[in-house]
């Protein structure tokens, strides 16, 4: 992947019978964000495949240390602006600017404006010209209590009531069947949300061979933040490891709760079964993931869980919760993994798949059998269905 500071002529150039020739992609952060994940993946792969069609595709979202202001990067034209809370109101007046010919933006009138809702939405249907598409993987209702008792209350509140009558008559993705369904609880009309997949990337060529290890390998890809509920996989591996099951348990992410789940391994007693790795890139995850025998997803919520997918291109099925919502979509509960209600079915069930190796592998193989439906290029045919809807060509 190559970066480099380009200026906005210098974007890809766009058959004049193509649409929407400027597509403009909003989210708080992009993928080189030290906290960035799966919801910043799925925007950025859409907007590389937009690109790849033709498209002139800008992306704004929040600058961090190190960071250039402005760069191209898989044919994105990348704008950064504010942090983790100012870039919503920069980000507003950059696009009002830009109308009046002024900024970073002066005179940028793109044809349509995909608002990324990561609990809030940056609100651009104020203030841009072009149609827009709210673009949420998943309410937010059990997350918003770490951020405090005051802007919990209030990012709720922006969340399930502010937003959702803004946008009243605006088109609407999300990523599940879940999630669709938590929107028309806040009152979104069913009929205005496309629920639009992920994709997948492909497998890195030229993966190491999998290891011979008779121990059970377990993993988890997460960010490492409260609601993923890692120590919930961590609990599991202590309480199996108490029970003589020999394994191992590779922790795949990095972020800010990092100290708190090292101090709840050693409080397990499991520091020599776990093996923190970090942040890691593609290839070193999909080596991990090719050696693991089960993915563990103990997340509070997950819009659809990319995760879940990539273990699957590797044989390798997902125990999850049921209450995350989107898990419901991307596992096949039985078929090509179990979905679980609480800790104690999460530990019952991975210690039942390590007994029954041969059950271990029929999920695998279904999984990765249906990893195979999914790639971006889908997933960017469902972006632009919507925007023939909204640009009033269907």
């Amino acid at each position: 992947m190559i970066a480099q500071d380009l200026t906005p002529e210098e974007g890809p150039s766009r058959p004049a019978d193509s649409v929407p020739a400027d597509v403009l992609l909003l989210c708080w952060r992009d993928t080189g964000h030290p906290q960035g994940g799966g919801s910043e993946r799925y925007l950025e792969r859409v907007g590389a495949e937009l690109a790849r069609r033709g498209s002139r595709v800008t992306l704004v979202t929040a600058r961090y240390r190190g960071a250039p202001h402005r760069q191209m990067r898989d044919g994105l034209r990348i704008v950064r602006t504010g942090g983790r809370l100012s870039v919503y109101p920069r980000t507003l007046l950059m696009l009002a600017a830009a109308r009046l010919g002024r900024g970073r933006l002066a005179g940028y009138r793109p044809d349509v404006v995909v608002d990324t809702q990561n609990g809030v939405p940056f609100f651009a249907a104020l203030v841009a010209s072009a149609p827009t598409v709210v673009l949420v993987h998943h309410c937010h209702r059990e997350q918003w209590p770490v951020a405090g008792p005051v802007l919990s209350r209030l990012g709720w509140w922006i969340e399930s009531w502010l937003s959702p009558r803004v946008h009243r008559d605006h088109r609407y993705v999300t990523v599940s069947e879940p999630s669709a369904a938590e929107l028309v609880g806040l009152g979104v009309d069913r009929n205005r949300i496309a629920v639009v997949r992920n994709g997948v990337d492909p497998v890195p060529e030229g993966l190491a061979e999998r290891a011979v290890a008779e121990d059970l390998r377990l993993i988890v890809v997460s960010r490492l933040v409260p609601h993923k509920q890692v120590e919930d996989a961590l609990t599991v591996a202590g309480r199996l490891r108490d029970s003589g099951v020999r394994l191992r348990l590779d922790v795949v992410g990095g972020g800010w709760w990092n100290d708190e789940l090292r101090a709840s391994a050693t409080e397990l007693g499991i520091d020599d079964r776990v093996t923190f790795h970090g942040h890691v890139d593609d290839v070193r995850k999909h080596e991990l993931l090719a050696n693991a025998d089960l993915h563990l997803m103990p997340s509070r919520k997950e819009g659809w869980g990319l995760a879940v997918i990539e273990a699957a291109q590797h044989s390798v099925p997902t125990i999850g919760y049921r209450s995350s919502a989107g898990l419901t979509d991307s596992i096949v509960d039985g078929e090509t993994g179990v979905l679980v209600d609480d800790v104690d079915e999460l530990t019952a069930a991975t210690g039942s798949l390590a007994a029954d190796r041969a059950r271990l592998t029929e999920l695998g193989d279904a999984a990765r059998v249906r990893s195979r439906r999914y790639s971006w290029s889908t997933t960017a045919d469902g972006f632009e269905a919507v925007f023939r809807e909204v640009l009033g060509e269907n």
